[in-house]
């Protein structure tokens, strides 16, 4: 005979909840993870200009290095936001930029020169003043061939270049590796 006496499965104890201290472990640990990605968001780079270090600067002069493999492109884009920044506020502070003229009561960056170059040799303070000065014809040329961009602001001019500074004017010739994106007087209306 075969009698199958049904059995219950059985019963497990109840779940017992967690402990107040270990829910108040676990609240902060995942809080201080909520807290660390919502600054890290809020604080986030500007994406839509390449990363870029001041190098040097002396008087109304910057040296700005980008990575190696900033397109043309992207250099134009970071001058276009120097120039939107020149239209709008002159204040190239929160851009990093100490002021260059900073005695002067109309502004602090009246004028600022703006060399964009991707090797961080270039960018160093002691190239930017034999650039400055002329003391060194070699260095001179090799800091224009190095050059990517290059943004100037006067209180009556504005220019923007991508590639070396060429001397004379731009041509066929040149347009292959250096452009100017603008040049004009800001006493009149673009």
């Amino acid at each position: 005979m075969n009698n199958a006496t049904s059995q219950s499965p059985p019963l497990s104890p109840p779940k017992k909840s967690l402990d107040t201290v270990v829910k108040l472990a676990l609240m902060v640990f995942f809080g201080s993870f909520a807290l660390i990605w919502g600054g890290m968001y809020l604080s986030r780079p500007d994406r839509s200009i390449p990363p870029y270090s001041i190098g040097s600067q002396e008087d109304t002069a910057v040296s700005v290095h980008v990575p190696a493999w900033t397109s043309d492109m992207e250099i134009e884009t970071l001058i276009e936001r120097f120039r939107k920044v020149g239209r709008e506020t002159r204040n190239f502070g929160p851009m990093k930029i100490r002021p260059t003229t900073p005695d002067d009561p109309s502004g602090h960056y009246r004028r600022i020169t703006i060399y964009i170059f991707t090797h961080d040799a270039w960018a160093e303070a002691p190239i930017l003043h034999k650039y400055l000065t002329g003391e060194d014809q070699e260095v001179r040329d090799g800091f224009k061939r190095a050059l990517r961009g290059l943004y100037r602001l006067t209180e009556t001019d504005e220019e923007g270049r991508i590639g070396p500074i060429v001397d004379g004017p731009d041509s066929a010739a040149t347009a292959a590796y250096s452009r100017q994106l603008f040049k004009h007087s800001l006493l009149e209306q673009p």
